[in-house]
């Protein structure tokens, strides 16, 4: 089996792409290498692209006609960002999106795996959301992969293709062999801003403690990154299972996560367990598009796809923290 993984130079892609290889997958990346890296490519067949390129994606299906599925990862994704450029982020996430969605059917493929988040969704009183929680996205960034969904749902009833959609929060970890990993810099989420606090002797800022969580810290659902590769191996693996081709459905929207949150005060409690030192705190307001967040419920995926999370947070933080002490080789930086 052979899949085009677009965005698969960057964090999520290429952890996905690793778990393709270790299953017998074959994947093909797309990346324009904006914010992917092409360390991440090496040994793997690549093409550096936009996915609107549309005589780009004709090359790809004519070198790689066997390419049965796409898993389209490719995304802006740092929710601050997104307030102060929505323009940008709609033009990016939402209208190449639709030219790629245009060239796939073109070349005949009509299996589209969307790797989406679960921000789109407002909690329940408990912080918990499932597949059919009602949608609020309260970020530009998190309104694009509400508005991609949408536009996938309507295609789908009108074209070939068949969308599966998995939302999920906040990926941590790395490739557990250390392939790929975050390819940022300066990272923009919790666990990247503690490794970067610890590194400089500075404290962590908490950026808004007068949430209603058990703790007035923001809650959220940290998943291993390997654990969504393998649930997205899962999906394409089962995708006709999922989906049929003469069946009644030809969208569908399946959770991934852990099951429960974890608020921010918690994270940092877990990252002092792992690292065995204290680590200094500071308060600060919440950044633009910040919320009280969520975690999901993961019966579905249980079900459709025979997944559940298997490593922990304090998996994830180890794992996080091999990366960047070992990046350097990887990346040169």
């Amino acid at each position: 089996m052979k899949v085009l993984i677009t965005g698969g130079a960057g964090f999520i892609g290429s952890t996905v792409a690793s778990a393709c290889l270790d299953a017998g997958i074959t994947p093909v990346l797309l990346d324009n290498l904006v914010t992917g890296r092409a360390e991440f490519t090496r040994g793997r067949a690549f093409y550096e692209g936009d996915i609107s390129d549309g005589d780009l994606i004709d090359r790809i299906f004519e070198e790689h006609p066997d390419i049965s599925a796409a898993i389209h990862c490719a995304a802006l994704i740092v929710v601050p960002d997104s307030v102060a450029q929505p323009l940008r982020y709609y033009r990016v996430n939402v209208a190449k999106t639709i030219a790629l969605t245009e060239h796939l059917l073109r070349n005949g493929c009509d299996r589209l795996l969307f790797s989406s988040s679960a921000s789109i969704y407002t909690a329940g009183e408990d912080f918990s959301v499932d597949e059919e929680s009602a949608l609020d996205p309260l970020s530009p960034y998190a309104r694009t992969k509400m508005v991609t969904e949408l536009v996938f749902k309507d295609a789908a009833q009108a074209t070939p293709l068949r969308v599966l959609s998995l939302r999920y929060f906040n990926p941590v970890g790395a490739d557990p062999q250390l392939r790929t990993g975050l390819q940022a810099a300066l990272p923009s989420h919790a666990l990247g801003k503690l490794i970067q606090a610890r590194a400089n002797g500075l404290p962590f800022r908490i950026t808004g403690t007068g949430w209603p969580t058990r703790d007035g810290s923001g809650i959220r659902d940290y998943v291993h990154v390997w654990d969504l590769a393998q649930a997205h191996v899962a999906a394409v693996q089962r995708f006709d299972e999922v989906l049929p081709l003469d069946g009644p459905n030809c969208y569908e929207v399946i959770n991934l996560g852990t099951g429960q949150g974890t608020t921010v005060r918690e994270l940092i409690r877990a990252f002092e367990s792992v690292t065995g030192a204290a680590l200094p705190v500071e308060v600060a307001p919440p950044r633009p598009g910040d919320s009280a967040g969520a975690f999901t419920r993961t019966e579905k995926a249980e079900r459709l796809l025979d997944w559940r999370p298997e490593l922990s947070l304090e998996q994830g933080i180890s794992d996080s923290l091999a990366w960047f002490e070992h990046r350097e080789a990887v990346l040169g930086v």
